[in-house]
C-alpha cells in the first residue's frame, strides 16, 4: 500500500472509530505521514452535547471529557497506525481547537528511517521560527532546552521543544495536578502561538491552526501548524 493509499485508509478508520466513541464522526479527517511522523487533521468535530455545554460557558468541561476520553482512545489510534503503515508509534500528542471545531494527532515513532527526517527538517525560515518559538516559551515559562522543527508537507509543520518544565510545573506534575496543567498551558501558549503574526510572515503561508501538547514525563512538547501556502 503506498502513502496514499494509507492516509486515506488511516483518515477513515480514524473517522469510524471517534464517530463509535463520541457518538459523531468529523467532516473531514486529513492524514499526513512523512516518517517518523504521522499528523492527523481533524475539521467538523463538535458532539451535540458538547456543543450544549460550549453554548453554557462549560468549557473546561469539554476539555477535560476529551482529555480523558482521548487517554482511553490511545492504544486504538496506536494499533491503528501499527496495521496499516507498521509504525510504532512511541509517543501521541494530541490538541483541540473548540472554536473552530478542529483537532490534531501527531504520533512520533522511535525510529528514524533512512532519509526521513533528512527530507523534512530543512526548509525555508527555519531559524527564524526557531527564534519565535524560543521568544513564546520564555514569555510562557522558560527557554526550551532544544527546539527541532520538520515541514510533513507544504500544510503541516512540526516544532519539537525539550526541557522547558519549570519547577513548579514539575512539582503540580508530582502532585497529580497534570491534566489541569495541561488544560492551563495549552490556553496560555495557544493563545500566544495562534496570536503571533510572525509565523505567517516567516512561513509565506496563512496559519490556520496552531496546536500544543506536552509529555510530562520525557519533559518535552509538540507544536503543529495547520498552513495555507500563499500563492507564488
Amino acid at each position: 500500500m503506498d502513502v496514499k493509499a494509507q492516509q486515506s485508509k488511516l483518515a477513515n478508520n480514524f473517522g469510524k472509530l471517534l464517530r463509535d466513541k463520541f457518538g459523531k464522526g468529523p467532516e473531514a479527517i486529513h492524514v499526513t505521514i512523512s516518517q517518523p511522523y504521522v499528523l492527523v487533521y481533524i475539521n467538523g468535530f463538535m458532539s451535540a452535547m458538547e456543543q450544549v455545554l460550549l453554548d453554557q460557558g462549560q468549557d473546561m468541561t469539554v476539555k477535560k471529557a476529551r482529555e480523558y476520553l482521548m487517554k482511553s482512545l490511545d492504544p486504538e489510534f496506536r494499533g491503528q497506525i501499527k496495521a496499516i503503515t507498521d509504525m510504532d508509534i512511541q509517543h501521541l500528542y494530541y490538541d483541540w481547537n473548540l472554536a473552530n471545531q478542529t483537532g490534531v494527532l501527531v504520533g512520533v515513532c522511535p525510529e528514524l528511517p533512512n532519509g526521513g527526517t533528512h527530507t523534512i527538517a530543512s526548509y525555508d525560515g527555519k531559524d527564524e521560527v526557531h527564534q519565535e518559538i524560543i521568544r513564546i516559551s520564555e514569555q510562557a515559562e522558560k527557554v526550551p532546552d532544544g527546539v527541532f522543527s520538520y515541514l510533513l508537507s507544504p500544510r503541516a509543520l512540526i516544532v519539537i521543544r525539550e526541557g522547558i518544565l519549570v519547577p513548579i510545573e514539575k512539582q503540580l506534575i508530582s502532585l497529580g495536578f497534570d491534566e489541569s496543567l495541561r488544560i492551563a498551558k495549552r490556553q496560555l501558549e495557544g493563545d500566544m502561538l495562534i496570536n503571533s503574526t510572525h509565523f505567517t510572515k516567516i512561513l509565506n503561508a496563512v496559519v490556520q491552526d496552531v496546536f500544543v501538547d506536552w509529555d510530562f514525563t520525557l519533559d518535552n512538547s509538540v507544536i503543529s501548524f495547520i498552513l495555507k501556502p500563499n500563492e507564488a
